[in-house]
């Protein structure tokens, strides 16, 4: 049960709000819309990330009602409201609809209200223009709904104050069934992060695929983090400058002419000074050696278009490092397409879901390109069978020490008998007496000779240390192995999913998914 309501409170509980349109099929995917790839907006100079979770108590000097009310107001305030929905509450009674739910609580288990977290709140932020205020408010209903599975009562409110439309998301820390309480664990804020990237990557949204920062804490925006380097200020110059000469210009006019024309404004200081300004640029560049290097001064262009000396070289600036193409955007580029047979087998197969799933795979682990794809997978299969094999060789030897243990237990109680039998010189009466004992006997010392195959009997009070050793072995190689299992699965998964819409094929990663 949910509802969605507009500017003015409905009352009446409603449907919850409709998906985004019906199940999107792949067409431009914009994964990298500009430099605002994952909603990293600038308020004040600081950076908003898309999600951000925070937990509220009671207020002091205030009660749960009043702190609840006091918070509430800011998201529901009609001048910053562009939509809200709800789920399990109305927006404009949440706060005695969430205590509702807290005083049964307190009166089923006996713990008090104030104790603990009252409510959260999750804000939400979106590129501008990317989406409606109404979409927004879907895409933090669904992100709500499935953050909290459903047992907690939440509200959503979309906010159109700002250059960026974003949602604040309040919800209830106690469960509507009050069976339990929502517990901040170590990790949500990431793992949040990860479920809002998923809900906008299954709606076709941007999302920054890898967040990181400058040594300011300052987010680097989308060219900088895929390693493009745009040529600087005094490089474009130098560039436009070279570009005039090669043209044969007249003379020093002429030449400040075709720097107009190529985009430069061109300045004229003190002293003859002369600077080119380039479009978005702050300050201007001078023409002269000192800033351009030599060659580029005055009097240097003036030469060459006297054709007294050549075309002044362009200064080699630090290399960029090599761009690698992204798999990602690659990726995004055939599904836009949304031809050919790769893709149609693809489509057969696959939903959207799962190549949201498969996307957030290669930021988490930073593949960018297929031959890193390639060996991460390879490296995922070769690691699990290492640990398999690992595993098995640990269990055969506990299973041995434990054997051996048990058969020198035996061979210990039963030895008796068997001396008895033969001081008896093996009379048959004392074997038909004593049949049982002296069977064991035999099986136990049977069983120490195959398993020690000639060596030393170890003492007791070593085979038990071998055996815890060997057991606290294998629990921890048990979780390296179940980890590797679930990696392995995973990469094979995404990989046989980029294969099948890049129409690539690898027999072995399909083997090994096989297996």
């Amino acid at each position: 049960m949910g509802q969605f309501v507009p500017k003015s409170f409905a009352a009446a509980v409603l449907q919850p709000p409709p998906v985004l349109g019906s199940p999107p099929q792949w067409g431009a995917f914009n994964l990298n819309s500009a430099a605002f790839s994952h909603a990293l907006f600038q308020k004040g100079g600081a950076a908003i990330a898309t999600t951000y979770i925070r937990p509220y108590k009671v207020a002091a000097g205030n009660s749960a009602i009043q702190t609840m009310e006091d918070r509430f107001a800011y998201g529901l305030n009609p001048e910053k409201l562009g939509a809200v929905s709800a789920y399990l509450c109305d927006p404009a009674t949440a706060p005695a609809e969430f205590l509702l739910v807290k005083s049964q609580y307190q009166a089923e288990t006996g713990r008090a209200v104030e104790r603990g977290a009252l409510f959260f709140q999750i804000r939400q932020a979106f590129p501008p223009g990317e989406v409606t205020a109404e979409e927004a408010n879907k895409l933090g209903y669904e992100t709500a709904m499935r953050w909290t599975k459903g047992k907690y009562q939440f509200f959503v409110c979309t906010h159109t104050d700002r250059g960026h439309i974003h949602n604040h998301i309040y919800y209830n820390a106690t469960a509507f069934d009050r069976s339990r309480k929502f517990h901040n664990f170590i990790g949500s804020s990431f793992a949040l992060r990860r479920l809002s990237d998923r809900v906008c990557i299954e709606h076709e949204l941007s999302y920054i695929q890898n967040p990181k920062q400058h040594s300011k804490g300052r987010f680097l925006h989308y060219g900088q983090w895929i390693g493009e380097k745009p040529p600087s200020a005094k490089q474009r110059v130098r560039l436009a400058v070279v570009a005039a000469l090669e043209k044969k210009p007249s003379d020093f006019t002429a030449f400040l002419e075709l720097m107009e024309e190529s985009g430069f404004a061109v300045k004229h200081g003190r002293g003859g000074v002369i600077s080119f300004l380039a479009p978005g640029q702050d300050k201007p560049t001078r023409l002269r050696a000192s800033t351009l290097g030599d060659g580029f001064d005055p009097e240097d262009i003036r030469a060459v278009i006297a054709g007294e000396r050549p075309v002044p070289e362009l200064p080699r600036e630090a290399p960029a490092p090599p761009r690698r193409v992204n798999l990602i955007i690659d990726i995004q580029q055939r599904m836009a397409q949304g031809k050919g047979p790769a893709y149609e087998r693809w489509a057969k197969v696959y939903n959207l879901k799962q190549m949201a799933a498969a996307l957030q795979f290669l930021q988490e682990n930073n593949l960018t390109d297929y031959t890193e794809l390639e060996a991460s997978t390879e490296a995922a299969v070769d690691r699990f069978h290492k640990l398999a094999g690992e595993l098995r060789e640990t269990e055969a030897a506990l299973s041995k020490t434990s054997e051996l243990m048990g058969a020198v237990v035996d061979y210990a109680k039963t030895r008796p008998v068997f001396d008895g039998y033969k001081a008896a010189r093996y009379s048959k009466k004392y074997l038909a007496q004593h049949e049982a004992e002296l069977a064991t006997y035999r099986a136990a010392k049977a069983a120490i000779n195959d398993l020690l195959n000639g060596a030393k009997l170890p003492k007791m009070d070593e085979l038990k240390k071998s055996r815890q050793e060997l057991a606290g072995k294998k629990k921890a190689l048990y979780v390296e192995y179940r980890e590797a299992q679930e990696r392995m699965r995973q990469a094979v998964a995404v990989k046989a999913n980029i294969d099948h819409l890049l129409g690539v094929t690898n027999e072995r990663e399909n083997k090994a998914q096989e297996r």
